[in-house]
């Protein structure tokens, strides 16, 4: 019985030692009300971080559908184009093959015009040389005449030019009238042209501005989108240093705590020991009428307060995970959530008469297995 006792004591002392040691390392750490002032803040921050987010996200998806509509306004704006370009080239080969066909039409003209003017100006002399020479009698042209064919000869070779140049004079006014006509028809057909050609570029001219301007929007909505982007990532590195900060506070105070517990149960075995008597609980007892499972568990898992979820998401008195929690048929999505009797009522069973104490860490941490 002494030499239990003794050896209760030693462990105690040492426990106690361990412990004193943790408490002096944290107190180094500024954790208490501070601890929880920043907490708060660093809570509300992450807070605004989140709806800060939800905008940007929100925003950038708006943005998304604008460049999307943007896009497709653009493709049909260029094929558009694309069309106008090669209906464009349609009319200018067709004005080309007109004015081509009209600078042939005029030289024509030109050269029906001189020989116009060539045949009246044969006639005219051919007029004036019988004036000046007289009509030749039949006496004159039989002495003249080296017989009768060569009489006959002469006769129809005169009949025949003079009928000559007025079929030449004929046929040349016909020819300059219908180049005169074709000239007037290639004129018109070529202002008509030149006008549908005038009328395509300017439509050319007004899609290439539009698509202009539908890319301009478009490069502006993106680097809008770029920027946003830039801060959301931004947002969501804050938001990971923030999480990051309250996890390693969140932590030390879960240790502080630990400590304090673990303290104030070597403090309770000293005295235990000291006054002859065993543990305060036994391995399957009740401590104080209050608690399920040892109350030295519950006093190192959550100092018998209904804690909010942890980051490794344990809450409630019995620090339950939400898993476990569910499995054993507990309501809502956490311990913490629940009643008190509910939650005793699920960490008996989880308890089973001491079978599932390897369920609390604690359970080791103070000699309970």
């Amino acid at each position: 019985m002494n030499l239990r006792w003794r050896t209760l004591h030693h462990r105690s002392v040492a426990a106690a030692l361990a412990v004193a040691g943790v408490a002096c390392a944290l107190a180094a750490v500024p954790i208490a009300s501070s601890a929880d002032s920043s907490l708060g803040q660093l809570n509300s921050e992450l807070g605004q971080q989140q709806a800060h987010q939800q905008q940007l996200q929100s925003s950038l998806g708006g943005l998304s559908q604008m460049i999307s509509s943007l896009s497709s306004q653009i493709a049909l704006v260029q094929s558009r184009e694309a069309a106008m370009q090669a209906e464009l080239a349609q009319d200018r080969v067709q004005l080309a093959a007109t004015q081509a066909a009209l600078t042939r039409e005029r030289e024509l003209l030109a050269m029906l015009r001189a020989r116009l003017a060539r045949g009246r100006m044969l006639l005219a002399r051919q007029l004036v040389s019988n004036y000046e020479s007289g009509n030749p009698d039949l006496l004159t042209v039989l002495l003249e005449s080296n017989g009768f064919k060569d009489l006959l000869d002469r006769i129809t070779f005169l009949r025949d030019a003079e009928a000559q140049q007025q079929a030449i004079i004929a046929f040349t006014r016909r020819a300059r009238a219908r180049a005169t006509a074709a000239a007037q028809h290639l004129g018109a057909l070529e202002a008509t042209d030149e006008q549908i050609t005038v009328d395509a570029a300017l439509r050319v001219k007004a899609l290439a501005g539009m698509n202009s301007l539908l890319q301009s929007k478009q490069g502006a909505l993106q680097q809008a989108q770029a920027v946003q982007r830039v801060a959301l990532a931004a947002s969501q590195a804050r938001s990971g240093q923030i999480q990051a900060q309250i996890s390693a506070i969140e932590a030390q105070q879960a240790a502080q705590q630990a400590a304090e517990q673990q303290a104030a149960l070597q403090q309770q075995q000293q005295q235990a020991a000291a006054g002859g008597g065993g543990p305060a609980v036994g391995g399957g007892g009740i401590s104080s009428g209050s608690w399920v499972i040892p109350s030295s568990i519950v006093n190192c898992e959550s100092g018998g307060q209904n804690l909010p979820p942890n980051s490794a998401g344990a809450s409630g008195y019995y620090q339950i995970m939400p898993g476990t929690w569910r499995m054993y048929g507990g309501s809502g999505s956490s311990a913490y959530g629940a009643s008190r009797a509910e939650q005793n009522q699920v960490a008996s069973k989880i308890w089973a008469g001491g079978s599932g104490a390897s369920n609390w860490v604690c359970a080791g941490m103070v000699g309970i297995h």
